[in-house]
C-alpha cells in the first residue's frame, strides 16, 4: 500500500491541480450570505463528469445543497464543494484524492464512482482518517467493516444475491449463463452469486467476461459462443455503459428471441433511463431487478420543486448522502477545523474521526427511503422486479423482501410467494421473442444449434443382453436404423411424458469389426468428449462414472450377485434310508426300545407265564415284544395294568418318531437340495478360485477394488452359455467356481439355469440402470420425473417385462444366502416325548420294585 501512495504522489506532480470545482461558497471562501458568517468545511466530489450518471450525480447534489441549507438557513456551517473529474481511471481519481487532500484540505470526500477507482481512494483516506463516502462503488470485494473510513451510502452488490437467487429458484432454471464486466464491479460480485446459485441446486455452466478493450467482433464471438451451448437463462452484471454495447450485439445475432432468459442485475436496471432508446429497444422482455424507492410526499415534492419527471437511484442516494453530510458537519465543525501533517505532507484530519462517527449514526427519511448505516453501509431491504417493454418501456411487475421473498403487490399489501401467486407473476412477465404476457416461462436450454438432435450413443449387446437393447445399423454412417428393448421403451415412454419434444437420432457404438467400440466407461467418456449428447442402454449408475457425466433416476433394480454352482443332493447310496435321522436319535430310539422292553418284562414276568422260560428266550421276548407293539399286535398278552400304561406311552412315542421318518424320507428321496458349493466370497479368496464377470463390465473393478480378488483370477465372459460351461468345469479344469453379475442379468442366467446354480452372500450395491446425459444437463431433471412416472406405472412396467423377458416364470430363480444344512431329525427335535417316556418308565419301575417287596429286602440286608 505505501508503494502504491508513492506512485499516486509521483502522478500527482504530473497532473497538478485541478481548477474545476463548484462550492456553495464565494472564492474568497467567505459563505453566501444568509444571515451572518458561516463556518466553511471543505468536501471533495470526484466524479466521472463525462458519463451521464456523473452528471446526473453532480445535478442531485447541486439540488441536495440548495433544499438543505433553504430547510436549514440557521446552520452555523456551510459545506464547500470541490470537484475532481475522474476520468474513469483509478490513477486518476488516486490523484485528485490526493489532491484534494493536501491542497484543499477537505474533510470528506464522496466518490469516487467506480469500484475500480475506490481501492485506492480509500486507501488515501485510511491514512488522512477523512470519510470516504461512496454512492455507487458496491463491489462486495471491499467493505466498510475492512475499511474503516470508508463508507457506502449504496447498497452492496451482495444484497441483491437472494432475490436473483429467488426468481431462478421460482422459475426452475438449474443452469445460467453468467456474462460480466471485467472489473472490480464485475470481478467481485460473481463468487458470490456463484456459491449462491449452487445451495438451490443451479450451476453457473460458464463464465463470460467482458473487458473495458473488448471490440465488438469480440464481443460477438463470445455471443456466438454461447449461443451454441444448450443453456438458454443468461444473468448479466455490467453497468450501463457496457451493458449499452451488450445488447444490440445480442439482438443482432439472435439472442433476444423466443427460448431465452435474460436477467439483468441493478447495476444496469437502475440506469435504464438513461440509455439511449436503440439500446433500450433492443433489451425487449429482459427481466431486471433493482432497490425499491417508495413514492413519498417528500418525493413527490422534490419532483415538482425541481420539474424532474424520472427519478434515479443513484441520483436520490447522492442527494441523501449529502443531507447527512451537512447534518453531521453542523454537530462536529463548532469550531474551525484543525488539522496536523503527517508521512510525505499529507494532511491528516484531527476531527475526521468525529465526522465518521455522527455520520454512521446519522438517521432520517431521505428521499430514496429511510437513511441508516448499518455496518457503514446502506441498507437496502425491499427489491422491485422489472419487465422491460419496448413500447412502454420497464414495468414493474413484482416485489421482493427477505421475509416474503417475490411477492405481487395488491392495494400496498403484499401477496406471499406461493402457487398462484407466482403464477400470476409468470401472467405478467412478457419474454424476449413476444410482444404479449400469458406465455409459459422458457426452459431456460435448449438443443444446441450445432445438431439440432441428440445424439444418443447406444451400446451393442452381447446375445443375453438384447433383451434390454437390440440394434442393426448402417456400417457407414453408424446411425442406427432399427432398435428395441426394454431399456429403449423405457426411453421412449419418458421421452412422452416430457412436456416439450426432443427430437433425437441414435448411433451405435461399434468398430469396424462390428463388435462393441470399447467398454461401457468408454462409451460414457464419450458424452464429455462431445461425441454424444447422451446414452440409452443398460448403463449402471456408480460413482465414478458421475465425474463425467449425470444419470437419470434408475429404471431397473440394482446391485450384483454372486452365483455358484449347486451340489446335487440326491444320492443314491445304499444307506439313504438311515439319513432321515442323525445318529444321536437313533442312540436314543435305541435305548428307549431296550428300556421299553426290559420295563415290561420286569412287569410281567411274575404274572405272565409267556414271558418265563430261559435266560436267553425271555431276552428274545423282551427285544420282540418293544419291537413288535409299534407294528402290530402280537401274539403275547399283556396281563400286567401298569405294562398296559408303559406300552402306551411306548406307542405314542414310536407313531410320532415313524411319521416324522416317513416325512424326512419322502422329502429327501423327492426334492433336491439346492446347497451351494461356495457360501460366501472369503471362502472364495481363500481357496484362490477363478471367478467369472461380464466382458466390458464395470463388475471387474467391484472385484478388484471392493472384493480384493487378483485380476489373475479373474476370467471375463460375454454369453450365458460362456458362463454355463465356465461352472460346469469350474476352477480346476479351466472354468470358474462363481459369477459376479448385475441382478437383471443374473436373473435372466437363473431362469435358464435354476435347477443348476444358485446366488449366494451378500447383495453389492449400485443404483441400477440410468440413462447418462452431459455433466449438468438441464434434461436430466425432465428426464427423471418422466422415468418415475414411467416405472411408477405397474401396468406398463409388467407389460414391457413380459415383452422381453417372459421366460423368467418358467422357473423359479432360489436365492441361498446361507449353507444349506442337511435337514436330518436329531434327538432335540424329540426331547421332550423322550423324557416324557423316560420318567414314565422309572415311575414304573418304582412302583415295581415297592410291591415286590424288593426295597424292604435291600434294607434288611443292608442293615
Amino acid at each position: 500500500m505505501a508503494s502504491q501512495i508513492r506512485i499516486v504522489l509521483f502522478i500527482f506532480l504530473l497532473f497538478g491541480r485541478s481548477k474545476y470545482c463548484f462550492s456553495a461558497v464565494n472564492e474568497n471562501g467567505s459563505a453566501n450570505s444568509v444571515g451572518g458568517s458561516k463556518k466553511v468545511v471543505r468536501v471533495g466530489v470526484i466524479l466521472d463528469s463525462d458519463s451521464g450518471v456523473g452528471r446526473m450525480t453532480r445535478s442531485y447534489i447541486s439540488m441536495a445543497i440548495s433544499d438543505f441549507y433553504a430547510t436549514y438557513p440557521y446552520y452555523q456551517t456551510r459545506i464547500s464543494l470541490s470537484e475532481k473529474n475522474s476520468e474513469k481511471d483509478a490513477v486518476v481519481a488516486a490523484s485528485a484524492a490526493l489532491d484534494l487532500m493536501k491542497n484543499d484540505g477537505v474533510q470528506a470526500i464522496i466518490g469516487p464512482m467506480w469500484s475500480t477507482e475506490a481501492k485506492f481512494v480509500i486507501s488515501l483516506g485510511n491514512k488522512a482518517q477523512i470519510p470516504i463516502i461512496s454512492i455507487s462503488a458496491s463491489s462486495p470485494s471491499f467493505s466498510p467493516s475492512q475499511n474503516p473510513f470508508f463508507i457506502r451510502t449504496c447498497r452492496d452488490d451482495k444484497s441483491q444475491i437472494k432475490p436473483l437467487v429467488s426468481i431462478v429458484q421460482q422459475f426452475g432454471w438449474r443452469q445460467v449463463i453468467v456474462i460480466y464486466e471485467d472489473t472490480e464491479f464485475g470481478n467481485g460480485f460473481i463468487p458470490y452469486l456463484t456459491d449462491s446459485l449452487q445451495q438451490i441446486e443451479t450451476r453457473v455452466v460458464y463464465r463470460s467476461v467482458i473487458s473495458a478493450s473488448s471490440k465488438r467482433q469480440s464481443i460477438w464471438k463470445e455471443l456466438e459462443k454461447i449461443k451454441a451451448m444448450e443453456t438458454r437463462a443468461i444473468l448479466v452484471h455490467m453497468t450501463a455503459s457496457f451493458g449499452s454495447e451488450l445488447f444490440p450485439i445480442a439482438e443482432e445475432a439472435g439472442m433476444m428471441s423466443k427460448g431465452y432468459v435474460w436477467i439483468i442485475t441493478d447495476g444496469l436496471s437502475t440506469l435504464l433511463d438513461p440509455i439511449e432508446k436503440n439500446v433500450s429497444d433492443s433489451i425487449h422482455g429482459v427481466l431486471g431487478l433493482r432497490p425499491y424507492v417508495p413514492n413519498t410526499k417528500h418525493l413527490e415534492e422534490f419532483k415538482t420543486r425541481f420539474n424532474v419527471s424520472e427519478i434515479n437511484i443513484y441520483g436520490l442516494w447522492a442527494y441523501d448522502t449529502i443531507w447527512a453530510l451537512a447534518k453531521s458537519v453542523e454537530l462536529v465543525f463548532s469550531h474551525l477545523n484543525s488539522t496536523k501533517t503527517g508521512v510525505g505532507g499529507l494532511r491528516v484530519s484531527e476531527l475526521g474521526p468525529q465526522l465518521l462517527e455522527k455520520l454512521l449514526s446519522t438517521r432520517f427519511e431521505g428521499l430514496s427511503g429511510e437513511f441508516r448505516l448499518i455496518r457503514g453501509q446502506l441498507q437496502v431491504e425491499k427489491f422491485e422486479i422489472i419487465n422491460v417493454r419496448r413500447t412502454k418501456g420497464e414495468e414493474v411487475i413484482g416485489y421482493w423482501t427477505e421475509k416474503k421473498e417475490i411477492y405481487i403487490d395488491s392495494g400496498g399489501n403484499g401477496k406471499v410467494a406461493n402457487s398462484s401467486s407466482i403464477d400470476e407473476l409468470k401472467e405478467r412477465i412478457i419474454w424476449p421473442g413476444y410482444y404479449h404476457a400469458k406465455v409459459p416461462p422458457p426452459k431456460g436450454w435448449a438443443i444446441p444449434v450445432s445438431g439440432n438432435k441428440l445424439r444418443i450413443g447406444v451400446p451393442f449387446l452381447a446375445d443375453y443382453f438384447k433383451g434390454f437393447v437390440d440394434i442393426k445399423w448402417d456400417p457407414k454412417t453408424l446411425k442406427v436404423t432399427n432398435i428395441t428393448g426394454f431399456s429403449y421403451d423405457v426411453f421412449v415412454a419418458a421421452l412422452q411424458k416430457l412436456p416439450f419434444d426432443v427430437p433425437h437420432e441414435f448411433f451405435a457404438y461399434v468398430n469396424n469389426s462390428g463388435q462393441m467400440n470399447g467398454t461401457y466407461n468408454d462409451l460414457l467418456y464419450q458424452i464429455k468428449l462431445g461425441n454424444y449428447d447422451a446414452v440409452v442402454g443398460d448403463t449402471t449408475i456408480i460413482a465414478n462414472r458421475t465425474a463425467y457425466v449425470d444419470f437419470t433416476l434408475p429404471y431397473s433394480e440394482s446391485g450384483v450377485w454372486m452365483v455358484v454352482k449347486v451340489k446335487d443332493e440326491k444320492t443314491k447310496s445304499i444307506w439313504i434310508f438311515l439319513r432321515p435321522l442323525k445318529w444321536t436319535l437313533w442312540l436314543t430310539i435305541a435305548v428307549a426300545f431296550l428300556s421299553t422292553g426290559f420295563i415290561v418284562w420286569i412287569l410281567e414276568r411274575r404274572t405272565n407265564i409267556d414271558l418265563r422260560g430261559p435266560t436267553h428266550q425271555q431276552l428274545s421276548e423282551v427285544f420282540l415284544f418293544s419291537f413288535l407293539t409299534p407294528v402290530f399286535a402280537h401274539g403275547e398278552r399283556v396281563e400286567n395294568h401298569w405294562s398296559r400304561f408303559v406300552l402306551t406311552i411306548w406307542v405314542f412315542v414310536a407313531f410320532i418318531v415313524i411319521q416324522s421318518y416317513t416325512a424326512s424320507l419322502a422329502s429327501i428321496l423327492t426334492v433336491q437340495r439346492m446347497q451351494p458349493s461356495f457360501v460366501n466370497v472369503n471362502e472364495l479368496r481363500m481357496k484362490d478360485c477363478y471367478v467369472g464377470y461380464t466382458v466390458n463390465s464395470y463388475v471387474r473393478e467391484l472385484l478388484t477394488g471392493q472384493l480384493n480378488f487378483k485380476k489373475s483370477r479373474l476370467r471375463p465372459y460375454a454369453s450365458h452359455e460362456e458362463f454355463h460351461r465356465a461352472l460346469s468345469k469350474g476352477s480346476k479344469n479351466g472354468g470358474v467356481d462363481a459369477m459376479f453379475e448385475e441382478i437383471p442379468y443374473a436373473k435372466l442366467f437363473l431362469s435358464k439355469y435354476c435347477s443348476r446354480y444358485t446366488t449366494v452372500g451378500t447383495t453389492y450395491k449400485s443404483d441400477g440402470f440410468g440413462f447418462a446425459f452431459p455433466l449438468g444437463s438441464p434434461l436430466v431433471p425432465y428426464m427423471s420425473r418422466a422415468i418415475l412416472n414411467v416405472t411408477e406405472d405397474h401396468k406398463k412396467m409388467e407389460e414391457l417385462e413380459l415383452k422381453y423377458f417372459s421366460y423368467q416364470s418358467k422357473c423359479q430363480v432360489y436365492s441361498s444366502t446361507s449353507p444349506a444344512n442337511s435337514h436330518g431329525l436329531s434327538a432335540v427335535s424329540f426331547g421332550g416325548l423322550f423324557i416324557m417316556m423316560g420318567l414314565t418308565l422309572l415311575f414304573f419301575c418304582l412302583i415295581f420294585l415297592v410291591k415286590s417287596g424288593c426295597v424292604r429286602t435291600c434294607l434288611r440286608a443292608m442293615l
